[in-house]
């Protein structure tokens, strides 16, 4: 299926300048929420206790928190809708030290009186295996972005890789600016989607880049930005069809899925557009503004390729005896 006609190459380069500022500004706007508001951590990182109770009717929110008040266990906690009116979230910051306590059974006797319901959920996580949790969460996302670091600097070449990894940070930035801005709780689902959406951007990176290092070699053209253009060009419907089809998935997970996936499908939503956006107009721009040599690029697989002959020379006369 073809959207795009290849018998037009689009001036993706010459739109590069007004990306780049509307992409930094988004990111500098990224960091000063996450500066000034930071990151809202759930129980997953921060520790905590999350009871789930699901009533028959819509839930009495406004009774409840009159009788929790009565039990100092429940105080500072929150009480907010999940999903549909009859299911509500009691979240505590607090964990009960005490391991004979039931915090099921101490919530079910606490509610009595404000209807029929019933206990479908208790997490509980401690202080230490949160903080624990977020250290781990953070190590993954920096082992990951190195791992890739190396793995596109030996399968390309240096330029390339610092494009990919700045392309990758700009879309984390983004992913978490915008999840401080709509106050999502960072858990472990959110960890699960950040690391989802650095393969995806980079995986849409990396077919831009094959097709920019094919044309690179293959191609009579030393101007970078038009090889560019045309590959991104050559690239624009198997990227048009991925990135439509995942949101449309994505998408409805976010919108049918219901609350418990509600912040890993819009993180990934998130992840999807920005990644999109990056590898079209954020690591190929970088990639032009590193100073990728055309001609110079042309010289050394000449090189190689001589070297290459030249061991193949050399072997081909010790096979036969002939030094």
């Amino acid at each position: 299926m073809e959207f795009f006609k290849y018998t037009k190459t689009f001036n993706f380069m010459g739109k590069s300048k007004f990306a780049m500022i509307l992409s930094l500004v988004i990111v500098l706007s990224s960091f000063a929420l996450l500066a000034i508001k930071g990151l809202n951590y759930g129980v997953d990182f921060a520790g905590g206790t999350i009871v789930q109770v699901k009533y028959d009717t819509p839930a009495p929110i406004d009774g409840m928190r009159e009788k929790l008040k009565n039990n100092e266990i429940f105080n500072g906690s929150s009480i907010s809708e999940f999903g549909s009116p009859e299911e509500v979230i009691i979240r505590m910051k607090s964990t009960s030290g005490n391991v004979t306590v039931d915090i099921g059974d101490i919530t079910r006797e606490a509610l009595k009186g404000t209807g029929n319901y019933e206990i479908r959920r208790v997490d509980i996580v401690g202080p230490k295996v949160g903080s624990e949790l977020k250290e781990k969460g953070i190590m993954s996302l920096v082992l990951a972005v190195f791992g890739i670091l190396i793995y596109v600097a030996f399968r390309f070449e240096w330029r390339f890789a610092v494009a990919s990894i700045i392309a990758l940070v700009h879309d984390i930035t983004i992913a978490l600016g915008t999840i401080t801005l709509v106050g999502l709780d960072v858990n472990l689902d959110v960890l699960a989607a950040l690391l989802t959406i650095l393969g995806y951007s980079l995986n849409d990176t990396i077919i831009v880049f094959d097709r920019i290092r094919e044309g690179v070699t293959n191609g009579k053209n030393s101007d970078l930005a038009d090889i560019i253009d045309e590959s991104v060009t050559r690239t624009l419907a198997r990227t048009t069809l991925t990135s439509l089809t995942t949101f449309f998935v994505v998408f409805t997970l976010f919108m049918f899925g219901g609350e418990i996936i509600h912040a890993f499908a819009f993180t990934l939503l998130v992840g999807v557009i920005v990644g999109t956006y990056s590898s079209i107009f954020v690591a190929s721009p970088i990639l032009l503004t590193l100073g990728f040599d055309v001609k110079g690029y042309h010289v050394k697989l000449a090189d190689k390729s001589k070297r290459e002959a030249e061991k193949d020379r050399m072997r081909n006369q010790f096979e036969s005896g002939v030094m």
